[in-house]
């Protein structure tokens, strides 16, 4: 059995996992990112985790998701949020390569998780698609005629760097500012008012907690749209954890997406929500890797 080692990073946390050559996880583990540390003790936890995985048998080869803007060519990171210090300049591939002799694949996390669900989840067969993760702050991903859509620069569909109303998308839009603002209107602490709470609230009839979702939503729907209106998509697909309240938001942010996308898009552009969730990077990971050697059409549905 051919053995491929998948990395994803993530702010919080490092996933991992072994996958066969058939794209089957064969285990998977996680541990804390401590982002804080930088991009030297993300890089040395990435080493080690192949170096532990190369005691237990040989590897075809590794396969690296990550936070941050990607060179792919150069598998190095060269943009990175403040959240992870020292992040850009890491050089996964070329460090990677030069300490285990095998080859090694870098990808963006988010482009990862759009090309996964293009592969073999909720947007296979569908051209172009785009993949919205939607979590501390916002990213995009465009898949088009099988490929990740990376732009002149490697640098295609940040959309949450996107100006929206004397702000950008993601500050208005993303996952984490549901608390803030509930916590805010409240008058109460934000560690009181995560996600998870929020929504059960809001199936109880919170007022408060259903309009800031409905302010969400309306954001999102917005910032869909925009995004359409250039690309087109044939399908947008939502992901990340907020993303687990599909049958709350569903129809929500349908209903933001049609009151912002002229009805002739609206009714050729499909809403659909992430089938891969948390193994989305890994997977889309090792699928990078096998695009990058020819072979990725045997894994498509």
């Amino acid at each position: 059995m051919k053995r491929y080692v998948s990395i994803d990073i993530g702010g919080t946390a490092i996933k991992y996992g072994i996958l066969n050559e058939e794209g089957t996880f064969v285990c998977r583990s996680e541990t804390p990112t401590e982002a804080y540390r930088g991009g030297p003790s993300i890089l040395a936890k990435a080493v080690d985790i192949v170096t532990e995985y190369r005691r237990q048998g040989t590897l075809e080869g590794i396969c690296i998701s990550t936070a941050g803007m990607v060179d792919t060519k150069k598998g190095e990171i060269f943009h990175s949020a403040p959240m992870i210090p020292h992040y850009a300049g890491t050089r996964f591939k070329a460090v990677m390569e030069e300490t285990f002799k095998i080859p090694c694949e870098v990808e963006n996390d988010v482009n990862c998780a759009g090309l996964a669900e293009s592969v073999s989840g909720a947007s296979r067969g569908c051209n172009p698609s785009l993949m919205l993760t939607i979590g501390t702050g916002i990213g995009g991903c465009i898949v088009m005629d099988g490929h990740i859509f990376h732009g002149f620069s490697n640098s295609a569909c940040e959309a949450g760097y996107m100006h929206m109303s004397g702000s950008d998308f993601q500050t208005l839009g993303a996952a984490s500012i549901l608390s803030r603002k509930v916590a805010e209107w409240k008058n109460e602490p934000a560690d009181v008012w995560n996600g998870y709470h929020i929504f059960e609230e809001a199936k109880k009839g919170d007022e408060l907690c259903m309009q800031a979702i409905d302010e969400m939503t309306d954001v999102l729907g917005q910032g869909i749209a925009n995004i359409c209106y250039i690309l087109n998509p044939e399908v947008v697909v939502l992901g990340g954890g907020i993303m687990a309240q599909r049958e709350y938001l569903r129809e929500p942010i349908q209903a933001a997406v049609e009151k912002y996308l002229l009805p002739v898009l609206a009714s050729h552009t499909r809403i659909a929500f992430a089938e891969h969730r948390n193994d989305a990077g890994m997977l889309g990971a090792f699928y990078h890797f096998m695009q990058c050697r020819g072979t990725l059409g045997i894994y498509r549905n």
